[in-house]
């Protein structure tokens, strides 16, 4: 059974994929197999919005089962910031590293007890009209609390991941293992709730070609 990932993002795909590995009956793919298709534009106003954008058109245009999310960082102190915004918060087509300094430079002027952040993955599952198969379009979220570091340190990970210091780990994402990030994330979290779901859809299709 096919399902796609709704990304062109290699690190997120690398995550779905450690995910997904007890699944075998899954064969992944992204939207880097898709190169004509258009994505649609993001103008939901939160992360499930957002989400269920990705996933709907996804899912009628390429007729595929389809996981989309949309995850960002929220900082309180920085009235919720860079939220919807995180993977373009410092212009259109801004970098990691570019958000990454932004983000440090508006965290300096905040005491230590304000850099408290939490990363929030909301998760679409759809389907498409495909006759015998149940139409699903569920949304799961999960969140991961922590704080900021005003430097960057590790090498793993991406996007915000080298500033954020999950809470009893004392270490940041960037520096922890695929292994230990992918088993206590905001993505993880999501993924858990959001596994039923597809267990159900996978044992549909089973039904279907046999």
């Amino acid at each position: 059974m096919k399902i796609l990932i709704a990304t062109t993002n290699l690190h997120k795909l690398r995550e779905y994929k450690a995910m997904l590995k007890n699944n075998p009956e899954i064969d992944i793919l992204s939207l880097r197999d898709f190169p004509d298709y258009v994505q649609p534009i993001e103008d939901g106003k939160t992360f499930e919005e957002n989400s269920i954008i990705k996933a709907k058109d996804a899912a009628k245009k390429l007729q595929i089962v389809t996981i989309a999310d949309d995850t960002g960082l929220i900082v309180p102190a920085l009235d919720n910031q860079p939220g919807v915004h995180s993977a373009r918060y410092a212009g259109e087509n801004a970098t990691d590293k570019d958000n990454r300094k932004k983000l440090i430079k508006n965290l300096k002027s905040l005491p230590d007890y304000k850099r408290a952040a939490y990363f929030v993955c909301s998760i679409t599952l759809c389907t498409p009209h495909i006759e015998g198969l149940t139409p699903i379009s569920k949304t799961f979220e999960g969140l991961c609390e922590g704080t900021l570091l005003t430097e960057e340190k590790g090498g793993q990970g991406f996007g915000y991941d080298p500033l954020f210091v999950k809470h009893d780990y004392g270490k940041t994402f960037a520096e922890l293992s695929d292994d230990t990030k992918n088993r206590i994330s905001h993505r993880r979290k999501a993924m858990d709730k959001l596994q039923p779901a597809l267990e159900s859809i996978i044992l549909e299709y089973r039904a279907l070609h046999h």
